[in-house]
């Protein structure tokens, strides 16, 4: 937010620290009540009690379904009278810490339960890979060889069925990190030998997809665009 930079929920960092569960897992909502009990003190602390013409933005894991999606739009209508944008995680990482150009980009989002590798081109989703493993279910001791590997995994079937050579364009810039993974050098540094190229760090790599999310937004009321809901499937 302008001036207060992000709001986040105290009680859910509490909660976590105690061993509670988490109301979203591998991407999707797997405790509806609790999560819109969340999002509904998230609302009070950003927007206040008069929601009225406020426009939230939801991002989601490339591959969610519409089934997750939907479910994730349920609670934000709960929330009062709210205009939704949906976009996917890729672009709002793309959004933030990617080139301006329209040309390909590899966008690798390393979070604490999912990896994902999304190939944008010309800011449309081309191709997208995810593995259902993050930083979080990993030994300490291993992180670095076993995250890099399943990420080399995805380019590699990526590449495989790239028949225009979009993946090389996009790895001759190189791949966009983001997500806590991209916060270790020890992974950072393996993943651009083993690819053999440079990678591109935002600023902070663990806030990147709600940072590019609210560039978004800010782009979409300063030129006073009625948000829409975007489909988030790849091609």
């Amino acid at each position: 937010m302008p001036g207060h930079g992000l709001v986040t929920d105290l009680l859910l960092g509490s909660a976590l620290l105690g061993g509670a569960e988490r109301p979203v897992r591998r991407g999707r909502i797997v405790d509806p009540e609790s999560c819109g009990r969340l999002l509904g003190r998230l609302a009070d602390a950003a927007l206040g009690p008069d929601r009225t013409d406020s426009v939230i933005v939801l991002s989601h894991p490339v591959l969610a379904g519409a089934g997750h999606r939907n479910a994730a739009r349920e609670l934000l209508a709960g929330l009062g009278p709210t205009r939704v944008l949906v976009l996917s995680s890729a672009r709002a990482a793309a959004a933030y810490a990617g080139p301006r150009d329209a040309g390909p980009l590899l966008v690798v989002d390393m979070g604490a339960e999912l990896t994902e590798v999304t190939l944008l081109v010309g800011g449309r989703i081309a191709d997208a890979r995810q593995a259902e493993t993050g930083i979080s279910d990993l030994d300490p001791a291993t992180l670095p060889a076993a995250l890099v590997g399943t990420v080399l995994d995805m380019v590699k079937s990526m590449w495989r069925q790239d028949r225009h050579g979009a993946i090389r364009g996009a790895l001759r810039k190189g791949p966009v990190l983001a997500g806590g993974g991209a916060l270790r050098p020890d992974v950072t540094d393996r993943l651009a030998r083993c690819l053999g190229t440079p990678v591109r760090l935002a600023e902070d790599p663990s806030t990147t997809v709600v940072r590019g999310a609210g560039q978004i937004l800010s782009s979409v009321l300063r030129h006073g665009v009625t948000p829409a809901v975007l489909p988030g499937r790849p091609r």
